[in-house]
């Protein structure tokens, strides 16, 4: 089985990414929360990795981070869920945000994501909701100040929303705003996912 690629981005698209090692090819099928933090073509990239065999196929899925990969093991658990339905999932909310939700028992904020039904949230929030708590979902984090510049908090808030944690996306845009010197909301984001990345 295997459980992690390193290798060289031969080609990427928002649904898989194809990692060259060692003279051969193999597509990873990635949620956007990787896609967004892979590098360029022809560079290096390491993703940790879950093999799913089927009678007719073995599907790699990949993710930058163990966080995800852990996220999306406990997804699957979840009876009537797939791996592609819980790609979909990490692909539609980050996985702090995910990990919150299940905690929390929010199905309604789970049933925003695209895929997910009635249902399938409840399931979710009654199978999870332990793990999610267990796994640090609802640990109690010490308030972050907010930056006067409204500018830099909405940058923050952009990042936070594509997934990535509070404490990186901070620290991402403080380095880009004294890197960048005067930058538009979309520039700063810009220089800020490519230190992120």
């Amino acid at each position: 089985m295997i459980a992690h690629l390193k290798g060289q981005i031969f080609k990427k698209s928002t649904q898989s990414v194809i990692i060259e090692t060692g003279g051969v090819g193999y597509e990873v099928l990635v949620p956007l929360s990787t896609f967004y933090t892979l590098p360029e073509q022809d560079q290096d990239v390491s993703l940790h990795i879950y093999t799913h065999v089927r009678e007719d196929a073995i599907v790699l899925f990949g993710f930058r981070s163990s966080l995800e990969k852990e996220l999306f093991l406990m997804l699957i658990s979840v009876s009537g869920i797939g791996p592609k339905l819980a790609v979909n999932i990490l692909s539609g909310m980050g996985p702090e945000e995910l990990l919150e939700a299940i905690a929390s028992g929010d199905a309604l904020r789970l049933r925003s994501i695209p895929g997910v039904g009635k249902k399938t949230a409840e399931r979710i929030v009654v199978e999870l909701r332990e793990k999610a708590q267990r796994f640090g979902g609802e640990k109690e984090r010490a308030p972050m100040p907010v930056p006067d510049d409204p500018l830099i908090s909405d940058t923050i808030s952009a990042l936070t929303n594509l997934g990535y944690p509070l404490k990186s996306a901070k620290k991402a845009v403080e380095r880009a705003r004294k890197m960048g010197g005067e930058l538009s909301l979309e520039g700063l984001i810009k220089e800020a996912l490519k230190l992120l990345a």
